[in-house]
């Protein structure tokens, strides 16, 4: 039986990153991964081929192009699913290839199969031969799949959920989305910009509750102009599955309407992939969604056993996940470097327009009861924008009253997700609006909506409003 310092259940994002730190630093490291392909949902399933389609979606729509520089690119009609899903593929061969060759610079050996627990230092894995692998220390980066309700008659062609939705052989005319969170926003807005009607079904009546109230109000006009119809406080009843390619889906709600379209995607929620793993079997509880709880070292109740990533649940990110994996390797081996995920994260939601927060909103400022102050500014004000023909779009600031100390970015529109960074730092350091005033930024650059909503924000707070 071969024997590791450490065995990492997973090639995900979290999984690799723990690994490789792992290796680096002399461990002896094994991995195991039951799929063909390296990288889980971060490289197949998720994080980048969705970010790769509403990259496409763009480009052949010409959405953000048309009438910009006086000739309309007009491809309408010209366009098959296989070059929407070009890029998509390459992006995700690729960067599967990248994870692979990371593990084998590293040295980590590579096992391909099904894991599961025989103790807490032993796992078994069943795959082209099957072995058992001894670990001194062993974490479970397993990641997520998608949560399949006994009412949905799922069959991946038709009715898909957010993974099998990435293999459609041809475009749908009409798609119903069931879930608003951060999926089926991403869906429904791509979908919609690559010409598919869209209806978006929520069972409530609010969407993305952690984003700033006024930046989703924002994404929700943003929807209704580009006709998504918004069908919200309404719950799916039952689903027919078409009996021909002529049919339509017909999606029955519980308030007894009725929608015909030719597919539908299910995507509301995520379970934690602890399918398998024998969990049980060495004490290791899980949730109602198979997610596993650790302590704030990603332990789980089993000391030498530690999980990453999707499988712990929220925040669910590729970003958050291999800074966990990391975290995790640093408090096994003593590394002394990175002790803990950084405190101000990120948030990126890749629809169109996207979205991008960090920090508290104006909500949660509200609840804290903080003296608190916004300053907003608006992509079609800015140069930049304008040249770029930004017509949606904002950066709103959430700073306090009496040191003027910025705690809130939120952003929607153009670059947004590449924007917020520079948000991140002001949190971090604890920076005012003087201080963005005072900075020089390239001109022109989308980084004015920094200094332009600092602005806004002193003319809000002395009521003295200067355009």
């Amino acid at each position: 039986m071969d024997k590791y310092d450490l065995i990492v259940i997973g090639t995900g994002p979290a999984g690799e990153k723990a690994a490789v730190k792992a290796a680096y630093f002399g461990h002896k490291v094994a991995i195991i991964e039951k799929q063909a392909v390296f990288g889980g949902a971060g490289v197949n399933t998720g994080t980048l081929p969705s970010k790769t389609l509403k990259e496409t979606s763009l480009y052949l729509s010409g959405k953000y192009d048309k009438g910009l520089y006086g000739v309309d690119r007009d491809i309408e009609g010209d366009t098959s699913v296989d070059t929407f899903m070009f890029r998509k593929n390459w992006i995700i061969k690729t960067e599967s290839e990248e994870v692979r060759k990371n593990l084998v610079r590293h040295g980590v050996d590579i096992y391909h199969g099904t894991a599961s627990f025989v103790d807490a230092n032993t796992v078994n894995v069943k795959g082209p031969k099957e072995v058992s692998l001894k670990g001194t220390y062993i974490i479970i980066a397993t990641g997520s799949y998608p949560f399949h309700p006994p009412n949905i008659p799922f069959d991946n062609a038709r009715i898909h959920d957010s993974d099998t939705i990435l293999n459609i052989t041809r475009y749908p005319q009409s798609l119903a989305v069931l879930g608003a969170g951060v999926i089926g926003c991403e869906y429904a807005t791509i979908f919609s910009t690559s010409g598919t009607k869209v209806f978006l079904i929520n069972r409530n009546d609010h969407i993305l509750p952690f984003i700033d109230k006024e930046v989703v109000g924002n994404l929700l006009d943003s929807m209704q102009k580009d006709q998504i119809d918004l069908l919200f406080n309404k719950s799916i009843a039952k689903i027919e599955s078409p009996a021909s390619e002529k049919e339509m889906v017909k999606v029955e709600l519980e308030s007894g309407e009725i929608i015909h379209v030719d597919m539908f995607l299910y995507a509301a929620g995520r379970n934690g992939d602890t399918r398998g793993l024998n969990l049980d079997k060495i004490g290791i509880e899980v949730s109602k969604r198979e997610a596993i709880t650790v302590n704030e070292n990603y332990q789980t109740s089993v000391p030498n056993i530690y999980a990453v990533g999707d499988v712990i649940g929220f925040p669910a990110l590729a970003s958050t996940g291999m800074d966990q994996g990391r975290v995790a390797v640093a408090h096994i081996f003593q590394t002394k470097d990175i002790e803990e995920i950084a405190p101000i994260l990120p948030y990126g939601i890749y629809t169109v327009p996207e979205i991008s927060t960090a920090g508290i909103s104006e909500e949660e400022a509200k609840e804290q009861k903080l003296s608190f102050c916004t300053g907003i500014a608006y992509h079609k004000d800015m140069p930049r924008g304008k040249i770029m023909g930004a017509q949606r779009g904002l950066l709103k600031l959430v700073f306090t009253r009496d040191d003027l100390i910025i705690h809130g970015v939120h952003i929607i529109g153009h670059l947004a997700t590449e924007l917020i960074h520079h948000g991140v730092g002001l949190i971090e350091e604890k920076k005012t609006l003087l201080d963005v005033i005072g900075k020089v930024y390239n001109y022109p650059t989308l980084h004015d909506l920094y200094k332009y909503a600092a602005y806004d924000g002193l003319g809000n707070l002395s009521g003295h409003k200067v355009k």
